[in-house]
């Protein structure tokens, strides 16, 4: 008896240090308000009927999402990870997410890797290179509500890659480096659906600068998905409704963007940024119509401007203006998008906090693609937003 004793004790105690080893998160984020905008497209996405429009909108500004991560410590200063993260409509509970099918369950992250002093590596379903500088511009401070004119069209927020490969440096002297590679996974050409970013970001002090680099190329593997410019889900995943049709062959590039910016703290309370991004898509198709222009976009070029402050601890002030000058396939014009945004932030405790963002989108030479959801029509839309945020 006394022997079992003994044993059961090693035995827990030896329970007690894997477990301390090893450590499982579960979080989330709930983000829903009421959203009114004028000029809205009937249907979306059309000129020829518009009008003013109410809704309850989930994810105004950041996306709701269920997440696990966790990590193993396995000695020797090398520890195992994991994420698995779905997004999901507070509005309706329906899950959601950027590649909008709704088939995926982990749609926006699903990964696995190793990390130590070498960095970290991550394999799996995971956001490129371009989403990390997401913090320091706009896309960070108002989320959602600038994506019209900001990374559903030339890619500032990054997207999701599948069957990638990413590396993340450690810190050098304020310096890290990232890579990531998404395999095409076709048989007989490796580079069909290939995409390959790479990034880098310095912080010190106030001071914050980043640069970042990403290409995917055409997938498919008939004359059908050619013909029609049907992408993989590595290569353009998750700009249905913007993409045009392309015109070529698979492993030709389908889409080259850069990102580059500053930020910099003034004070305890203020912080300015400004933000250039450049997105090209060479094989887009004459032939093909989007909800942007009525035209194929070739390139965008986007210039922005933005600052938060807290004018007390707990209240955030945010401005920015974002211009975007866009280059169509067969024609010499150009079109310009410019939108103007200004927000408050009331933090009610660290994970709660009340919103209310105010957005002028101006059109000059193109449709206005609308403030959400594709909704807008020729000329200018205003949206006033408001909301609740929760994190968990």
């Amino acid at each position: 008896m006394k022997k079992l004793l003994i044993a059961l004790a090693i035995l827990g105690t030896i329970e007690g240090v894997a477990q301390a080893q090893s450590a499982v998160t579960i979080y989330g984020i709930l983000d829903t308000g009421i959203a009114y905008e004028n000029r809205a497209a009937t249907p979306a996405g059309s000129a020829s009927k518009t009008g003013s429009k109410l809704q309850l909108s989930a994810g105004s500004v950041t996306g709701p999402r269920l997440g696990f991560k966790g990590s193993e410590d396995l000695g020797g200063g090398l520890i195992a990870i994991f994420q698995l993260e779905t997004g999901f409509g507070v509005d309706t509970g329906a899950l959601s997410g950027q590649d909008r099918t709704g088939t995926n369950l982990f749609r926006r992250q699903s990964l696995i890797g190793l990390s130590g002093d070498f960095g970290t590596i991550k394999l799996g379903r995971q956001t490129d290179v371009l989403f990390d500088t997401c913090r320091w511009n706009a896309c960070g401070s108002f989320g959602a509500l600038v994506g019209s004119v900001g990374h559903y069209m030339d890619r500032t927020e990054g997207t999701r890659t599948n069957n990638s490969t990413r590396y993340d440096s450690v810190n050098l002297a304020g310096f890290t480096a990232s890579a990531i590679y998404g395999f095409g996974e076709t048989a007989g050409s490796n580079s069909s659906g290939q995409s390959l970013g790479l990034g880098g970001q310095y912080v010190n002090g106030p001071l914050a600068l980043y640069t970042a680099y990403y290409q995917s190329k055409l997938g498919g593997t008939t004359a059908a998905n050619v013909a029609t410019g049907t992408p993989s889900d590595t290569s353009l995943e998750g700009t249905s409704g913007f993409a045009p049709a392309f015109k070529g062959t698979p492993g030709q590039i389908a889409l080259k963007t850069y990102s580059l910016g500053a930020s910099y703290e003034v004070g305890p309370s203020a912080r300015l940024y400004g933000h250039f991004s450049s997105s090209g898509q060479p094989l887009a198709s004459a032939s093909a119509n989007n909800v942007i222009s009525g035209l194929s976009n070739r390139k965008a070029n986007l210039y922005e401007l933005g600052v938060n402050y807290f004018l007390t601890p707990t209240l955030r002030l945010q401005a920015s203006v974002i211009h975007t000058r866009l280059n169509f396939v067969g024609v010499s014009s150009i079109g310009t998008l410019t939108e103007f945004n200004l927000g408050a932030d009331y933090f009610l405790s660290k994970r709660t906090d009340v919103y209310a963002f105010v957005q002028n989108l101006r059109a000059s030479n193109t449709n206005n693609p609308g403030i959400f959801d594709g909704t807008g029509s020729a000329g200018n839309q205003t949206a006033i937003t408001t909301g609740v945020r929760h994190t968990f």
